[in-house]
C-alpha cells in the first residue's frame, strides 16, 4: 500500500497525541498539531481509515489502527534516527536537526534504516532525549519528572526537552541548559511559579514556568 508523506505526516501526529491519551483523537487536536484547517483533516481522515491505518469515528475521534501505529512508529524511529545522525555525524546543532530529519524520514528503505541504526550503535535516545524505536518498535522508557513539579531541594540531570521549537532550544543552550547538565532547585517563587535554578553546580539562573514545563529531569 502506498502512503503519501502527507499520510505519514497525519498518522506521526495521530501517534504523538495518541501518546498522551488513552481517548480517540478528535480533528480539532489533529488540526491543531498540524496547523491545518479543519476541513482538510476531516478529509484526510477519511482517507487515512479508507486504507485501514485509522479508525475513524464522526464525533468521536481517530485511533490508529495496528498497522497505522507501526507505520508511524517505523517514521519515528527514521526521524530521531537521522537526528542523531546529523547531530553526532555532521554536527549540527541540537536546533537544527529537526526540520532536516523532517524531511529525511520520508525516505522508504527499511534496509538504509537498519544500517544507520547499526552505524550509530542503536542509539536509544535522540538529541531531545526522545526514545528511538527498534527494528520491532519496541522503545526504551526511563524514570523522569517534569522539572515544574520538582520542589526545592529537588536535583538530577536534564534527560529530555517537551518542545523541540528552534527558538526554545537555542534559548536553553544559551543558559547552558543541555542534555545532562545537572540542575538543582533553589526556590520556586510562589507567585508564578517561576524557578531559580544552579545549572551545572555553578551557573545560577531563572526560568519560567513555562520553560520548567518542558525539560524532563532524571533525579
Amino acid at each position: 500500500m502506498r502512503i503519501s508523506q502527507s499520510e505519514e505526516n497525519y498518522l506521526k501526529a495521530i501517534y504523538k497525541l495518541s501518546e498522551k491519551t488513552d481517548k480517540p483523537i478528535s480533528t480539532n487536536q489533529i488540526a491543531k498539531e498540524m496547523m491545518m484547517a479543519a476541513a482538510s483533516v476531516t478529509d484526510m481522515v477519511k482517507k487515512l481509515s479508507e486504507k485501514k491505518l485509522i479508525h475513524y469515528t464522526k464525533y468521536k475521534g481517530a485511533i490508529l489502527t495496528d498497522t497505522g501505529e507501526a507505520k508511524a512508529t517505523d517514521l519515528i524511529r527514521k526521524h530521531r534516527l537521522w537526528e542523531v545522525f546529523l547531530l553526532e555525524k555532521l554536527s549540527f546543532a541540537w536546533d537544527e536537526v529537526h526540520d532536516l530529519a523532517e524531511e529525511l524520514e520520508h525516505i522508504n528503505s527499511d534496509q538504509l534504516t537498519n544500517r544507520l541504526d547499526a552505524f550509530l550503535g542503536y542509539p536509544k535516545f535522540d538529541p531531545h532525549g526522545d526514545p528511538i524505536p527498534d527494528a520491532q518498535g519496541n522503545m526504551q522508557r526511563r524514570d523522569q519528572s517534569i522539572l515544574a513539579t520538582l520542589n526545592n531541594g529537588d536535583k538530577g540531570h536534564l534527560v529530555g526537552v517537551q518542545e523541540h521549537s528552534k527558538s526554545f532550544l537555542q534559548y536553553l543552550g544559551q543558559i547552558s541548559l543541555t542534555l545532562g547538565a545537572h540542575i538543582e532547585i533553589i526556590e520556586k517563587y510562589e507567585y508564578d511559579q517561576s524557578l531559580k535554578i544552579i545549572i551545572n553546580k555553578d551557573k545560577e539562573s531563572i526560568i519560567s514556568n513555562k520553560v520548567s514545563q518542558n525539560l524532563f529531569i532524571k533525579l
